[in-house]
């Protein structure tokens, strides 16, 4: 169950960023650009979950890394949104 859990999770991030950089692409407003590669990487931290508690519990320890993807990511956004309310 906690396999379809981290799967449906990284799917769902990976539709979220499709829509927003598609909208981004069609209306050209810069905060669709930086929340749509936010959430392309939540869905690589999202995998890496997947791939840390499932593939690889015990061979590889990737905690560090997706804590560094979930904090890039998220660091992008409050770029983007720091930067659009200057405007």
């Amino acid at each position: 169950m906690a396999t379809a859990v981290y799967l449906l999770a990284c799917f769902i991030s990976l539709a979220c960023a499709v829509l927003l950089l598609r909208g981004y692409s069609r209306g050209k407003r810069r905060l669709l650009l930086w929340s749509g590669i936010c959430f392309a990487g939540l869905a690589v931290a999202n995998f890496l979950v997947f791939l840390d508690l499932v593939v690889l519990p015990l061979a590889i320890d990737l905690f560090a890394l997706r804590l560094v993807t979930t904090a890039a990511s998220l660091s992008i956004l409050l770029f983007g949104l720091i930067w659009e309310s200057g405007r």
